[in-house]
């Protein structure tokens, strides 16, 4: 069984990004970034998941759209994430 895999929408200068890049990092995880800083297919792509998400960053596992950099450090405060990214 493989993980999901792990996407992170972002903006240049971000610190709620880098946030979450940083928690992501120390777990170990493989994710693929999308820069959003200038708008683009990606921003559309983020927007087409999240129908109400207006902030970076947006971040998915598989198909559970996690939310922002509150959201995954509040997983991870529970003991939910580990779960969440082994699938």
């Amino acid at each position: 069984m493989t993980n999901p895999p792990v996407v992170i929408y972002t903006k240049f200068g971000c610190g709620y990004c880098y946030r979450a890049k940083r928690l992501l990092d120390q777990k170990g995880v493989q994710y693929t970034e999308h820069d959003i800083t200038m708008g683009g297919p990606k921003r559309t792509e983020m927007l087409d998941r999240a129908p109400n998400a207006r902030t970076v960053p947006q971040i998915f596992i598989g198909q559970t759209h996690v939310g922002g950099s509150d959201e995954l450090a509040a997983l991870e405060r529970a003991g939910k994430l580990d779960v969440l990214l082994a699938g």
